[in-house]
């Protein structure tokens, strides 16, 4: 006797019954069929893009000679991703399950020196990836994979190994060129970042815990990442731990789009977050590299932050959107151009400022010398400003003025009295050692509206909404004109700093 399971026999049941009634309700031509839930897409086969792009792969080892530092055969490079940096739990691993040392640590190294012994040999320092540009043996990796080696060492997947002279690396994207002695070897293709889709399935090869040519695949979890100041990270779900940095990030027409960089991590290894530097980025740093072995950035000096929505909407700048000009250096391409602290940039060379961080990659990326147009919101309304982007330098530091002699407290005016801040006039040498045309100082504060605002003594309010403020005449003169039953705007100077800043005033 045997069994039929009851699914399958529900089915054959309801099939014998529709043959026999002649029901065609559910036959293929009818409605029911066309709403069907469109067919499910089959898993990605991952196997021809390992052949194509696999060879191009390269592991890179680094080695530190004669530092007299405590002897570490794992390795101490890698950044924030901790490459070459092996654990005694993972050594066990290989011990107990593999019977074998732990890949590209030789044998009788596996386990760190007594007492820290120092040895003054090259000592191998970390372990990573990188993937050929050139035919002529261009290699790009990150750059804190070859940080502070004293020989950098490239192997193949067919096995060849080679010295690597490093041409440039750049912290600030953590882009590396280094170029081994060999020609006729297989290059990457690089793809279009734009063109990358949330969602969109991507590989990676490289050699975690140097574990070379190893494969992991996932999904693009978000673009435009800002976890670095110059660069919009392409973030993924794609296993990468220490020794993937430097790696290719594959999407399925084989093309490199992204180097694999970043990891966020609780415990130092894989937790479904990973982020990579967008290849177009990165070939523009590769580029400058492999000309004169450095970068060459722009800036036009200006400190700056985010806007807020509340900030935007009360100001009539509608969205929050630009970069608000917090401070302008003296004499800097800002300061010539006539940009001043309040100021919101909302467009660079005609492109749109969305997020603050959208304008330092974009100045960063600008050729120093060029002459470029920024669009800024000033008091309600928007202007054009002609700027000379100078070439970026280390920020000297400055001697802070000496302070100037204040005014004594007055008594506060009802108008005053309204918003709870008590304001005076300012000397000409406060306006000086503030770098501001106008304004009126905050003596103190009285209101817990102003309080909760964060307003200080010794601030300096320019601004009352989009009104300018010269003098306390004027600045009872605008309070008397706001809507008290709404967030009155302030833009007020903290030091060299600029802020908006909505007091809310309570209700009587």
């Amino acid at each position: 006797m045997f069994r039929l399971d009851s699914l399958n026999l529900r089915s054959c049941g309801l099939a014998v019954a529709l043959a026999i009634t002649g029901v065609a309700a559910f036959t293929p031509s009818s409605p029911a069929f066309a709403q069907s839930a469109p067919q499910p897409r089959s898993l990605p086969d991952f196997t021809d893009l390992v052949d194509q792009v696999g060879p191009a792969v390269v592991n890179i080892r680094t080695v530190e000679r004669g530092r007299g530092t405590p002897r570490n055969p794992h390795g101490g490079g890698g950044g924030g991703s901790g490459e070459g940096q092996m654990d005694e739990e993972m050594q066990e691993f290989f011990r107990r399950f593999f019977g074998v040392p732990m890949p590209n640590v030789p044998r009788g190294q596996q386990r760190p020196s007594p007492r820290g012994e120092r040895d003054e040999e090259a000592q191998p320092r970390g372990v990573g990836s990188g993937f050929i540009l050139t035919q002529d043996g261009f290699v790009m990796t990150n750059a804190h994979v070859v940080e502070g080696a004293d020989e950098v060492l490239v192997t193949l997947p067919d096995k060849r190994e080679f010295k690597a002279k490093i041409i440039g690396a750049d912290k600030r994207t953590d882009v590396a060129v280094v170029k081994i002695d060999a020609t006729g070897l297989p290059a990457v293709r690089v793809g279009d970042v734009s063109k990358l889709k949330v969602g969109e399935w991507v590989m990676a090869i490289g050699s975690p815990f140097g574990l070379e040519n190893t494969v992991t695949a996932g999904i693009v979890s978000a673009k435009g990442r800002d976890t670095g100041d110059y660069l919009p990270f392409i973030q993924t779900d794609v296993a990468i731990n220490p020794g993937n940095s430097g790696g290719p990030l594959i999407n399925m027409r084989g093309e490199v789009v992204g180097i694999n960089s970043q990891i966020y991590s609780r415990s130092g290894g894989f937790m479904g977050i990973s982020f990579a530097i967008p290849i177009d980025e990165a070939s523009r740093v590769a580029e400058q590299l492999r000309v004169s072995g450095k970068v060459q950035r722009g800036r036009i000096g200006v400190q700056i932050d985010q806007v807020t929505r509340d900030v935007a909407e009360s100001i009539g700048l509608g969205r929050p959107q630009g970069a608000l000009v917090r401070s302008v250096e003296t004499g800097s391409p800002a300061e010539k151009a006539g940009l001043e602290a309040g100021d919101i940039i909302t467009k660079f060379n005609g492109q749109q400022i969305d997020r603050a961080s959208d304008l330092p990659r974009l100045v960063g990326n600008t050729k120093p010398g060029a002459r470029v147009n920024l669009t800024v919101f000033r008091r309600g309304g928007s202007r054009d400003l002609a700027v000379t982007v100078a070439e970026f330098e280390q920020e000297q530091a400055r001697a802070r003025p000496t302070q100037a002699p204040e005014p004594k407290p007055q008594a506060a005016s009802p108008a005053q009295q309204s918003i709870g801040i008590v304001v005076s006039e300012l000397t000409a040498a406060q306006k000086r050692e503030a770098k501001v045309k106008g304004g009126v100082r905050v003596e103190s504060v009285t209101d817990g509206g102003a309080q909760r605002a964060g307003v200080r003594e010794g601030d300096i309010i320019v601004a009352i909404g989009n009104t300018e403020i010269n003098s306390v005449k004027e600045f009872e003169a605008a309070i008397a004109k706001v809507d008290k039953s709404k967030a009155i705007p302030v833009l007020l100077r903290r030091g060299e700093l600029a802020s908006y800043l909505l007091i809310r005033p309570a209700r009587g």
